[in-house]
């Protein structure tokens, strides 16, 4: 309890039958408690999207590799899988169409019940040679 607080009980004890216990000390404590919950839910919400982002970034980035390496001449499928960290390679689909490439995956969850329900895609196309 702060020193403040403790003047401010001393002050409203001498005319209080309770000894000045029924002030307001403590209540920012309390509502920060309260508040956690929603903190914490929110920074959950935002490292998700951030998640979610970054996987499409790297969707993104493996189809034009793989994009490249179609119209190099190359295996399009291998580039766009190497364009990809460790812990996305394996969850991963590449799919080649013709000059188009495609690829998807899901991003890391936070929640294992949004593990099967997210998913991001990306493609690029290339004139075939």
């Amino acid at each position: 309890m702060s020193a403040a607080c403790d003047r401010r009980l001393t002050r409203a004890a001498r005319g209080r039958p309770d000894g000045g216990r029924g002030g307001e000390c403590g209540q920012a404590s309390l509502e920060l408690l309260g508040l956690l919950p929603v903190v914490v839910a929110v920074a959950l919400a935002a490292a998700q999207l951030l998640a979610v982002g970054y996987s499409s970034v790297l969707a993104g980035n493996a189809a034009e590799a793989g994009a490249l390496a179609l119209a190099g001449g190359g295996d399009a499928r291998a580039s766009a899988r190497e364009a990809l960290p460790g812990w996305s390679r394996a969850d991963a689909r590449v799919s080649v169409s013709g000059g188009e490439v495609g690829v998807e995956l899901r991003p890391p969850t936070l929640l294992h019940a949004l593990a099967h329900r997210l998913e991001v895609s990306a493609s690029a196309r290339v004139e075939a040679p």
